[in-house]
């Protein structure tokens, strides 16, 4: 299949074959768990301190033949404090009881990482790649594409050598992405409780660009709203589909869109 290449100006410059890796089936199950495995690599452990609830003088006073013994007392037999007063027997150190320990905490030793397998890897970052090029999927995820000329979107390899970020946004308000680029730059206040931890407003994901070699775009787009850029052999499946859903806006380089064929073969 022969794909448009379209120049820094969205002038038709010439074409490109692309091969079996945009039009593989669509293997939502695969993608995300391979998101999934990919993104518990960020999570950070956690527990609770092991010494939690268990600071007390309580002891457990349900043996015969001690001091302070609770045999024929009719109470239940679990850690007290001896000390008089109005804390006399207060139960302390068990789940059930005021101030207790809790029954089941997280744990800090617990492993998050999830694996998978290196084909299923690959085939689910094929199948992800291969929703970018469909216009349907594109726009399920909300993207306004609406002048967009073609699927997938291939540009020259001469968007790499930008080196200012008016340049790389007038390139892409070129192609058609205007409301696209609109759109991402919008801030939206998160709902619950992330208000209050550092992460208040929230943004749309935007276009991804896929280059082949970073000679200046990588540093000239990084501060436009939901923009991405990453090269080619350091694709991952959360990139193409974040949130385990496929079919974010792709933009690829000419140079790149070759290597991802290989990939697939």
């Amino acid at each position: 299949m022969n794909v448009p290449v379209y120049g820094l100006k969205g002038e038709k410059v010439g074409e490109v074959k692309v091969g079996s890796a945009f039009s593989k089936p669509l293997r939502t199950d695969m993608i995300k768990r391979a998101v999934l495995a990919e993104r518990s690599v960020d999570r950070q452990a956690y527990g609770t301190d092991k010494l939690a609830g268990l600071r007390t003088s309580a002891t457990y006073l349900g043996r015969r033949a001690i001091r302070n013994s609770m045999m024929n007392k009719e109470m239940a037999r679990m850690k007290r404090i001896v000390a008089g007063g109005h804390m006399h027997f207060r139960a302390r150190a068990v789940a059930q009881a005021v101030k207790g320990r809790m029954a089941h905490p997280p744990k800090p030793e617990k492993i998050w990482k999830m694996k998978v397998n290196k084909k299923e890897r690959i085939q689910a970052l094929i199948s992800a790649v291969s929703a970018t090029a469909d216009k349907e999927t594109v726009m399920k995820r909300g993207h306004s594409i609406e002048k967009v000329k073609h699927f997938p979107l291939v540009l020259d390899d001469s968007f790499q050598d930008l080196k200012k970020n008016k340049e790389v946004v007038a390139a892409l308000g070129a192609l058609g992405l205007e409301a696209e680029l609109l759109r991402c730059s919008e801030k939206k206040t998160r709902a619950g409780r992330g208000k209050s931890r550092g992460r208040r407003t929230i943004r749309r994901k935007g276009p991804l660009i896929v280059i082949s070699e970073d000679r200046g775009v990588g540093r000239a787009a990084r501060n436009i709203p939901g923009v991405d850029v990453a090269k080619s052999e350091e694709l991952t499946v959360s990139m193409v589909a974040p949130g385990t859903s496929p079919g974010r806006l792709t933009i690829w380089t000419k140079s790149a869109i070759e290597k991802i064929d290989k990939l697939a073969a």
